[in-house]
């Protein structure tokens, strides 16, 4: 290896070392200050223990026993699922987020596959212009004939776009995939928020249930009375939570899209500029030599 493509080879690490640093204070900044805005949360002892413990912290992972537990859970709540999809709900608001986030968390996910093939496709630009600058400068560096100068300032047109187009790739992700791989897990909690919900709903008309047997057998009625209060009681704080957490969820989500568009689209008319720029100086030295 050359000194001239270890320096090469050391910047592109770099490059990729402080996109991947960017992405990560990003994505938990976003956590923390959704963490630090809700209301119960922000309250919670674990929650002050990490923004506030001055050493590091060791977290263990879940063992075999754990994530088998977590996957018969997951198969019981989506059995479970199949069953409380099909009870109507009483409220029309949760009715129609239900079918809102049904869609929406569709199409998001969608556009995250496709946003990021966009993305690939811009890392695999930065990497063929990566390649052929190299050739280029392997041809350049042969002889001092005026051909091999010509493939010396090709080369460095290609690997100038190259980190143009690496730019391109970071910032899509950051700004674009990020958001939608964020906004995916935030629907699907939203969708896990709802079958709770309606999980109660039912937990709530079955208690009713129960109380009517039980006061037309008069037997148990105290018990039946306590259990109904019980899931009244469930049920209508929990849908008083949700329906804020949905609004809040809204209102999020138009301002976080807002701000990573805007802020995607200003970063692709610089980096274009940018491009603009260096093909208009690589043609202008072309001429000069000419």
């Amino acid at each position: 290896m050359t000194k001239e493509e270890f320096t090469k080879m050391k910047q592109e690490l770099e490059a990729e070392y402080l996109a991947i640093f960017k992405k990560t204070v990003a994505m938990h900044e976003v956590f923390l200050c959704r963490v630090a805005a809700h209301p119960v949360l922000r309250n919670d002892l674990n929650f002050h223990v990490f923004l506030e413990y001055n050493q590091d912290l060791s977290i263990r992972g879940k063992n075999k026993k754990e994530k088998l537990e977590d996957f018969f859970k997951n198969v019981v709540k989506s059995a479970d699922e199949v069953l409380v999809a099909g009870v109507k709900d009483v409220d029309d608001f949760f009715e129609h987020e239900k079918t809102f986030l049904l869609e929406y968390n569709n199409r998001i996910k969608d556009a995250a596959v496709k946003v990021d093939k966009m993305t690939k496709s811009h890392k695999s630009v930065a990497d063929d212009n990566s390649r052929i600058s190299s050739i280029l400068y392997s041809l350049g560096t042969q002889d001092s004939t005026d051909l091999c100068k010509f493939f010396l300032k090709l080369s460095e047109l290609f690997e100038k776009t190259r980190k143009i187009e690496a730019r391109v790739s970071a910032d899509e992700d950051l700004k674009l995939s990020d958001l939608l791989r964020y906004y995916l897990r935030e629907s699907q909690a939203g969708k896990d928020l709802l079958y709770r919900r309606a999980r109660s709903l039912v937990d709530y008309e079955n208690a009713n249930k129960l109380l009517d047997r039980a006061r037309a057998k008069n037997k148990d009625v105290l018990q039946a009375e306590t259990n109904q209060q019980f899931c009244c009681q469930k049920f209508e704080k929990l849908s008083e939570s949700a329906k804020q957490e949905l609004t809040d969820f809204k209102t999020r989500r138009v301002a976080a899209f807002r701000k990573n568009l805007v802020e995607l689209a200003e970063l692709e008319l610089k980096h274009s500029k940018g491009h603009l720029q260096l093909l208009q100086s690589c043609l202008a030295a072309l001429k000069g030599d000419s």
